[in-house]
């Protein structure tokens, strides 16, 4: 090798050691400044030559300035613990000021224990849970279309024994996603022993190869190695296998105290100070021996062209090179970069007039009806599906496929990995749509989606925040066969649970729908764009036209289908639960018994307290625990200092003595029965309540 070239490579080398030595002071300081002086220290230490490597390399193409820009390379840590190294790195960048390191974990601080949209520049949350690799595989599904990018995903083998990561694995590999490099920071350790996993993995490069990837298993304490990995990826030609770096290294490394091998930990005062001095003793030697080898440069030909290059990319990581008779590497304070992003414009476009018409003579399936407009939205490139092997019933998959099929994707059995998917492409700035049967939604995910979407919504909220107005999720939920609609699969996929299950989730809006029109009306609502995360119900079977073509759909509004002056009392229902809750109203018509039938897609305040504060029987029938019901204790709660709740009657799921239950199979009618949720049982409760 050519001497020069040589030197060049190894002064490379050694500026990233300087780097490494500068985050990992930051990091230390930035724990021994917490609120509670607490860092996960162990994985951090470990991930910083992995993060280094990338962002200081010259392997991603990272847009400071815009962190939303399309077309530049993504990064996801997906373990979460390792924040502290990432925070070091991205106040280093200019993603945000360095007073952000200090005070960390606190009330008043964006960084906290874990990664999140707070901090500038992340575009998710993650923690421990193995989800970020599930989304970054989004990221690189949509990175395989124009403009193209690549994606990078930091995870550890502690995460690793959780099943979404190997979904997203299984999937990653037979979708081909060479653009998809995987770094596995293998430290041999978890929280519960930071020295060894409960679930040994000594062929982890083996498994990964087996589902398609291509992988490097080196030396994760050395740079050399890992930055050749990186540069194959990056540079030389790919085969349509994702990539894997295996980088085996141990918990803590880099630190000098045992200590540092700790998983979540807090910094004495004086082993952090003990530990700084002894970072601060190794960065002076490292810069020594790059000075050193700068000094050889002298005399080799095509030297002084080395040495300018090495001050060049020392520049570039943020280290001013000086020379003369005290010659150093001093790290530069770099400022702010990162700018606000420009508003996303989330209101779709589509020929309004192309939607479909339906004969209200006839009976239509929402999936059918789905299809159908789903063929006039995703003429809007920015509409998404995403199924788990349940497409047929959702008829999402179909209808956008019918205009661009790398935009209907169907992930198998493989529910976590969908809402992943769907987050990855929303966070892009997607209208986009998840579909599987209630039960089968995960509530990990879902839970941590929840938080990415708030913390994007606080940001956006605040003053000079790096997001702006529509860079929220817009992400619904389409959840199949909920009530009794699974009728004879049983208590395993009957979705009578999930709504009281996930109304707690923060910022998820419930709603239940009951009319293909409705369904039509529920679709144009959304694609209205900013609607964020909602939770939306259809029916698997066909039903019955409820209303016009003219129906607008309102969150928070029910809608009255049937209403007099002279209503006696009301029924009130949601779903398949509104056709018997109109068919009873009609039943009662017939016996000269004026009632109301309200179909209530979502929660209403307004009608349910004035429903209350009529006095007059209401029954409120539903095909599961009693969504509706509960809304109305808690509003009942909230707003009234004496509460009678005699008038009001809850017929649902719930066992006589008021508490959940699964439900076996049965046929429609014969769980309409036994629930007292018919038709003419309806009736006859409302005749009771009427008599007493």
């Amino acid at each position: 090798m050519d001497k020069a070239v040589f030197l060049e490579q190894q002064g490379f080398l050694k500026l990233l050691e300087i780097k490494d030595s500068d985050i990992r002071i930051m990091t230390l300081k930035q724990g021994a400044e917490s609120v509670d002086k607490g860092i996960h220290i162990g994985g951090a230490f470990s991930a910083v030559i992995p993060l280094v490597g990338l962002y200081y390399g010259g392997i991603i193409r990272a847009n400071v300035t815009d962190p939303t820009q399309e077309g530049q390379d993504l990064f996801v840590l997906s373990k979460g613990h390792a924040v502290a190294a990432l925070a070091s790195i991205y106040a280093d960048l200019g993603y945000f000021d360095s007073s952000v390191l200090k005070n960390s974990r606190s009330w008043e601080s964006i960084l906290n224990g874990h990664p999140g949209p707070l901090l500038p520049g992340v575009h998710l949350s993650t923690g421990p849970m193995g989800q970020g690799l599930a989304v970054a595989q989004g990221f690189a599904l949509a990175g395989k279309g124009t403009p193209n990018f690549d994606v990078f995903c930091l995870t550890g083998d502690g995460e690793m024994q959780e099943g979404t990561i190997w979904e997203a694995v299984m999937h990653s590999g037979a979708r081909r996603l060479d653009n998809l490099c995987l770094i596995v920071d293998k430290n041999e350790g978890q929280l519960d022993n930071p020295r060894q996993l409960h679930f040994p993995m000594p062929n982890l490069h083996q498994q990964l190869a087996a589902f398609g990837w291509q992988v490097s298993d080196l030396d994760g304490t050395q740079y050399a190695p890992l930055l050749q990995a990186l540069r194959a990826f990056r540079f030389q030609p790919r085969d349509g296998r994702p990539t894997a770096i295996v980088a085996n290294t141990r918990k803590g490394w880099g630190g000098f105290s045992s200590f540092m091998a700790g998983p979540k930990v807090e910094l004495p005062d004086r082993l952090a100070e003990q530990e700084l001095a002894l970072q601060v003793q190794r960065r002076t030697e490292r810069t020594a021996e790059f000075l050193a080898l700068v000094d050889r440069c002298a005399g080799v030909d095509g030297g002084d062209l080395v040495r300018q290059h090495l001050v060049e990319e020392g520049r570039r990581m943020n280290l001013e090179i000086s020379s003369g008779p005290m010659p150093c590497v001093q790290p530069v304070a770099g400022s702010v970069k990162t700018r606000p992003a420009a508003p996303r414009r989330k209101r779709l476009v589509y020929p309004a007039s192309e939607l479909p018409l339906l004969d209200a003579s006839r009976q239509h399936s929402a999936s059918a009806v789905i299809t159908s407009a789903m063929k006039v939205f995703a003429r809007d490139r920015r509409v998404m599906s995403i199924d788990a092997d349940l497409g047929t019933t959702s008829g999402l998959q179909e209808g956008v496929a019918y205009v661009d099929i790398s935009r209907a994707h169907n992930v198998g059995v493989a529910e976590a990995n969908m809402m992943c998917i769907g987050e990855a492409y929303a966070a892009l700035g997607f209208n986009v749509w998840v579909s599987t049967f209630c039960p089968f939604f995960n509530y990990n995910v879902l839970r941590r989606i929840a938080i990415s979407h708030q913390e994007r919504l606080e940001v956006i909220r605040s003053s000079g925040g790096w997001l702006s107005a529509g860079h929220g999720l817009d992400l619904t939920f389409l959840a199949t066969a909920p009530d009794f609609e699974t009728r004879t699969n049983g208590a395993t996929h009957m979705g009578n649970d999930d709504l009281l299950f996930f109304k707690e989730v923060a910022h998820l809006k419930m709603i239940s729908l009951s009319c293909p029109n409705q369904v039509l009306a529920f679709m144009r609502w959304v694609m209205e764009g900013g609607r964020g995360l909602v939770y939306a119900r259809i029916l698997r079977s066909p039903s019955p036209v409820l209303y016009g073509p003219e129906i607008e759909f309102e969150y928070g509004r029910g809608y009255w289908l049937m209403r007099s002056d002279h209503d006696e009392a009301s029924i009130v229902s949601s779903g398949r639960g509104s056709h018997e809750a109109l068919a009873a109203g009609r039943l009662l018509e017939r016996e000269g018994i004026p009632v109301g039938v309200a179909d209530v897609p979502s929660f209403d305040k307004t009608l349910f307290r004035e429903l209350y504060d009529s006095g007059k029987p209401v029954i409120i029938a539903e095909q599961n625990n009693g969504y509706l019901w509960s809304q109305l204790e808690s509003l009942l709660f909230r707003e009234c200092a004496d509460i009678e709740t005699r008038h009001l009657v809850p017929v649902n799921t719930l066992d006589p003595e008021g508490a959940p239950q699964f439900i076996h199979s049965a046929t429609y009618e014969q769980l309409l029965r036994a629930f007292g949720l018919s038709a003419e049982q309806i009736a006859t409760r409302v005749k009771e309540c009427l008599r007493a």
